[in-house]
């Protein structure tokens, strides 16, 4: 099979574009939005951010069926049917006047958004090159990292030539344009039987039997357990990383150039994985990851304010996100296989997206209730439980494998 002809390559490209566009244009558009929402609107910042909380539990709620439909229907079929669905999302927040049709637009928009972003894409690669998944998840998640890089970028200049209303319109448009045609045209293509008898299909094979059986919904409920406690601390890095550094002691200016610095450590990392961890089997690669994190809030908790301090717990901190990324998709292709894969991942990310949402208002409770330094505690705190039981979880998986 020829570079050119090789589907991993042209599905990866291909779905590199789509997740940019996706992500930066629903997922990330309030980052340059919000503000200008507000101020048109009068619409309090809370109500404005609770749209978002509205989409990931819808998210949520439909993730389970979304997994299955991939499954059932192929990722082909459904990332195009969700790419429609956040396109007129997009245009139907770009045209509400009320604060019901806000909420309303954004749960519609959830679901499109769950039929074309990471979990449906990790899903679509392994139905394009399932002896070759982790490699192609793994690759499709450098490109994510220059999402909200890219469509802060296009969508503050839009709004401030258009307004608000006119580049979420815009958004709509490009996400059209963009994303439908690549979906489709990039997962057309499939790896041949016969590829999965070469050397380099067998070098990324599963990394051993897949788990079956009460085995397989034991792994599933870890896993999730696992990704949920450490879901509560992105879902609050991803929206208070700058209050988050403020508190720790550096100026706005600071905190806003030093949480610049988290997507470049995403990444970085990504890269890392790509180059030295490609042999390691995926629960390993997870358990350093997640490993990481608890000493990146370890730095911050005793940084003192001091700015090299708060570089390293960014650096550190950014750099196990970009991994855990990787390891979401990465850990149930080597326990479960490429068998039902979809469902799978639906499965695992109804609690996730759930507890994505609900922290960043539960964080901000205990900020309120008891102050920035229990609040730092409790990340931390979050971090730990989450290594933790990863470690318990790789422990099982060592002693039921071991048998086999």
């Amino acid at each position: 099979m020829t570079r050119r002809a090789d589907p991993l390559l042209f599905a990866v490209c291909a779905l590199g574009i789509t997740q940019i566009t996706a992500w930066g244009t629903s997922y990330y558009c309030l980052g340059v939005l919000a503000n200008p929402i507000a101020a048109d609107t009068g619409w309090s910042r809370s109500l404005i951010y609770f749209g978002f909380t509205v989409s990931l539990l819808v998210m949520g709620a439909v993730s389970s069926w979304a997994g299955r439909a991939i499954d059932r229907y192929g990722a082909q079929a459904v990332m195009t049917a969700g790419t429609v669905l956040v396109s007129a999302g997009l245009l139907l927040l770009s045209i509400v006047r009320s604060e019901a049709a806000y909420l309303a637009a954004w749960a519609f928009l959830g679901v499109g958004m769950r039929l074309c972003l990471y979990d449906a894409a990790f899903a679509a690669l392994v139905q394009v090159v399932p002896s070759r998944g982790r490699q192609a998840i793994s690759y499709l998640t450098l490109f994510g990292a220059f999402a909200s890089t890219v469509f802060w970028v296009v969508g503050h200049y839009l709004n401030e030539a258009l307004g608000w209303r006119a580049t979420l319109a815009w958004f709509a448009a490009i996400n059209l344009a963009i994303c439908l045609p690549l979906n489709w045209l990039g997962l057309a293509r499939r790896e041949h039987a016969a590829g999965t008898d070469t050397p380099a299909a067998a070098k990324a094979a599963p990394e051993g039997e897949p788990l079956q059986g009460r085995m397989r919904r034991v792994g599933i409920a870890l896993f999730a357990l696992v990704m949920s406690l450490n879901g509560f601390v992105f879902g609050v890095v991803t929206v208070q990383l700058v209050p988050l550094l403020e508190a720790s002691g550096l100026a706005v200016a600071a905190a806003v150039w030093v949480a610049s610095m988290k997507g470049f450590a995403q990444f970085g990392g990504r890269v890392v994985e790509i180059v030295f961890g490609r042999n390691l089997h995926a629960m390993t690669v997870g358990r350093i990851a997640i490993g990481v994190l608890p000493a990146s809030f370890l730095v911050l908790l005793l940084s003192g304010g001091n700015l090299q301090a708060v570089v390293a717990f960014t650096l550190l901190m950014g750099a196990s996100q970009g991994v855990i990324t990787i390891v979401r998709g990465a850990v149930p292709l080597a326990l479960f296989g490429a068998t039902g894969y979809g469902a799978v991942l639906g499965l695992l990310a109804t609690p996730i997206l759930i507890v994505n949402a609900a922290s960043p208002t539960l964080f901000a409770l205990i900020v309120d209730a008891f102050g920035w330094d229990a609040a730092r505690g409790a990340l931390l705190a979050a971090a730990a439980a989450s290594w933790l039981a990863m470690e318990a979880m790789s422990r099982w998986y060592e002693g039921r494998r071991r048998p086999a």
